[in-house]
């Protein structure tokens, strides 16, 4: 990607301003931890790695400070990354040092993860994915979309759902795929069943914010209704994500927390209302698609087909 999500200019990080694509490429200047904490609860950076990033880097700002760790942590609840993050920080001092390395661990992480999951698609493949999980969402080249780009050669084209409410299928994934040159179609998301009934899918990738270590795995919401689908038509079901979103502390999904953002998201975009005043609304950001759904997860280490607690195990850190 020639336009980077997250740049660190030693003094400062800058954040590209995800909720202006793709009209506008715009950055935004964060100086302290709380300027990357806002910058994360308002969805200038998002998905789970590059928040994860963007969390270190806040630490460095703030010289490690202890009020750092708890103004990030209270940013978003539900990917882990940031935790892990923060938590690797907390170790190593807050040192700018710690920060490079986990931007960098994080683009190699998902290089490997593009390679292997790019032996998982098929020659022209047609690949539904839902949300952003590419360069954008990451240190770069991306998760789901990293597997998109690693098998790019192989002729394959993109089918991104729109991805209600915020639209980071529409305004992001399509965005990615042009800048790179991959057929990719837009399709509203509740088109997807209609897609797949008319053998016009061929499998499906998608990528976490959290994954238990039963391999349950909270994705953005309408991740398991694509699940479900794709179990019903036969295709296959990837998630593709790096170890710092596996939680291996959480035994099932039903420990993971659900972010409930703002009735506005839903109610109408950008200043436009088209709701009714007055009416109740739910805004759940993720949902959890169980182990059983998931055909195989797709990490840096490599493929766990059919994912269940023994087989995950194998993936945890050393206790």
């Amino acid at each position: 990607m020639a336009v980077a999500a997250l740049r660190w200019l030693g003094d400062r990080l800058e954040l590209l301003d995800q909720r202006l694509l793709p009209g506008e490429t715009a950055y935004v200047t964060c100086r302290s931890a709380q300027d990357v904490a806002r910058a994360i609860r308002d969805m200038v950076v998002r998905g789970a790695p590059a928040i994860g990033c963007a969390a270190a880097f806040g630490v460095v700002l703030d010289r490690g400070g202890a009020a750092a760790y708890d103004l990030l942590a209270a940013s978003r609840p539900t990917a882990v990354n940031l935790f892990w993050a923060l938590e690797r920080m907390r170790r190593a001092g807050g040192t700018e040092t710690e920060a490079r390395a986990i931007f960098d661990e994080d683009l190699a992480a998902n290089l490997a993860m593009g390679a292997h999951g790019a032996a998982l698609v098929p020659q022209g493949a047609r690949i539904l994915t839902h949300c952003n999980a590419g360069a954008l969402a990451t240190a770069g080249h991306g998760t789901a979309l990293g597997v998109v780009r690693s098998a790019k050669d192989k002729g394959i084209s993109v089918i991104a759902c729109e991805t209600r409410p915020y639209l980071q299928g529409a305004r992001l994934t399509a965005w990615e795929c042009a800048q790179e040159g991959i057929a990719c179609t837009l399709v509203t998301d509740n088109m997807a069943g209609h897609l797949m009934s008319r053998g016009e899918v061929d499998l499906v990738i998608v990528g976490a914010d959290r994954i238990a270590a039963n391999g349950d795995a909270a994705n953005k919401i309408g991740t398991y209704t694509l699940a479900v689908l794709a179990r019903r038509h036969g295709l296959p079901f990837y998630v593709a994500a790096p170890l710092s979103t596996y939680d291996f502390v959480i035994a099932d999904g039903s420990a993971i927390p659900i972010e409930e953002r703002p009735a506005a998201e839903v109610t109408g975009y950008r200043g436009e209302r088209w709701a009714p005043e007055g009416v109740r609304v739910r805004n759940p950001a993720f949902d959890v698609t169980p182990a059983e759904l998931i055909s195989a997860l797709i990490c840096e280490k490599g493929i766990v087909t059919g994912p269940n607690r023994e087989r995950l195990a194998r993936l945890a850190p050393p206790a």
